[in-house]
């Protein structure tokens, strides 16, 4: 595979990722439209422009590994491999229909997809392993992790931290979408993170912090990244839960719900058809 990687319009990646959205989770009836919407700017980056991802060679074992821990936010995945030609645009109608392959969780079924996410958690102590083998093989890919926020309290991820830093994973990126909302209260309230910059940096990670949703921004924190034997890399994204719709945006209730046909509407309006 080549090394260098995508130049695809990533606005115009981003503003289809959240259509696809809105009208995959209005359609199904279905949940986590905030969680799509706050990290569509990640994803359109990340597939668009920053890893080295090829639907044409996707069993490339020097190709970067995506591992989208938040597997909740299934429909803005979904939407971006079919965007980026995994699959057809036309199956993401099916999305949370019966038999379908699309499941309201990120299912490793998908063609895309490293591996079924959604037990929250799990995602970057994976993305561990497959950095630490990558490092002992001379591999040259790299491990991306998209984490949520609320997720961080789980305590398989501070394991996972200690361990990357201890190793020096320096092929293994976090991307920590920080919208600041998860699915019962703010994250202050749940559970307080405090301060995660400083957290990360006591157990040995690189911290890069950036406007999650400017894409120059996310592209430049994805550039120059270490060598193998290096600290990993934190990218702390400020982002916010329903980005680019009014109405959703840094409401809690928008976690859950999902627009009903005079919202899809005014939402679809909002991010742009085209």
């Amino acid at each position: 595979m080549s090394g260098a990687p995508n130049t695809l319009d990533t606005i115009a990646l981003a503003r289809a990722i959240r259509r696809h959205a809105l009208v995959m989770t209005h359609r199904a009836k279905a949940s986590h439209i905030g969680s799509c919407l706050s990290m569509a700017d990640l994803l359109a980056v990340l597939y668009g422009r920053s890893a080295r991802v090829d639907p044409r060679r996707f069993g490339d074992p020097e190709r970067d590994r995506i591992i989208v821990s938040k597997g909740h936010a299934a429909a803005a995945v979904y939407a971006v491999l079919a965007e980026t030609g995994f699959f057809a645009t036309e199956l993401l109608d099916g999305y949370c229909t019966d038999a379908s392959l699309l499941t309201g969780h990120v299912s490793h079924k998908v063609p895309g997809v490293e591996i079924s996410t959604g037990s929250l958690g799990h995602g970057l102590p994976i993305a561990c392993g497959l950095a630490l083998a990558g490092k002992r093989t001379g591999r040259a890919y790299r491990v991306f992790a998209i984490l949520s926020d609320g997720e961080l309290n789980e305590g398989s991820n501070w394991e996972a931290l200690l361990f990357a830093g201890h190793h020096r994973l320096g092929n293994l990126v976090a991307l920590v979408d920080f919208n600041r909302i998860q699915s019962f209260g703010t994250v202050a309230e749940v559970l307080d993170l405090g301060d995660l910059a400083e957290k990360f940096r006591g157990v040995k990670w690189n911290v890069r912090e950036i406007d999650g949703h400017d894409h120059d921004a996310i592209a430049r924190s994805l550039e120059n990244l270490p060598a193998n034997d290096a600290p990993p890399t934190l990218v702390l994204a400020h982002t916010v839960k329903g980005k680019g719709v009014s109405f959703m945006e840094n409401k809690l209730e928008w976690h859950y719900r999902n627009a009903d046909a005079a919202q899809l509407e005014r939402a679809l309006a909002e991010v742009g058809r085209a």
